[in-house]
């Protein structure tokens, strides 16, 4: 399991866009599962929206992104790189996400040739599906 202290040194996000607050399942360059517990406390919340808060769908997805980065930067041969976005493809938003919610974070990486790859994304919320969608990342 690789804690907040340890993400840090794989990915270079920090406070308030660190979106991911553990790694639990590791296979480097292959695939990474990760979890966000969504507090009241976060920033996005005080306007998104302030009588129903739901944490806003694009962040869900760069959360599921950090994941993915940190399956390919802990590659040895990464380390010190910056995993960018290339594209956002097929990518479903099915559930809200409220406070209260632990995210499950599963990325797959299904396409990789030298710095460009694919993720295949998934976030839930207890077993139910909250995000999918494919991720294409540059490492620069």
């Amino acid at each position: 399991m690789l804690g907040i202290k340890e993400i840090q040194e794989i990915i270079p996000h920090r406070y308030p866009f660190l979106l991911i607050d553990k790694i639990t399942n590791l296979e480097k360059g292959i695939k990474a599962v990760g979890y966000k517990n969504v507090t009241m406390n976060e920033y996005f919340f005080v306007g998104h929206f302030p009588q129903e808060p739901v944490m806003p769908g694009v962040l869900i997805v760069e959360a599921l992104a950090q994941v993915g980065a940190v399956a390919i930067l802990s590659l040895d041969d990464m380390k010190g790189k910056t995993a960018y976005f290339g594209g956002i493809n097929n990518t479903k938003i099915r559930r809200k996400v409220i406070p209260g919610d632990t995210l499950k974070l599963e990325i797959e990486i299904i396409k990789r040739k030298g710095p460009v790859g694919v993720g295949k994304a998934r976030a839930t919320v207890d077993g139910e599906v909250a995000v999918t969608g494919e991720l294409t990342f540059i490492v620069k």
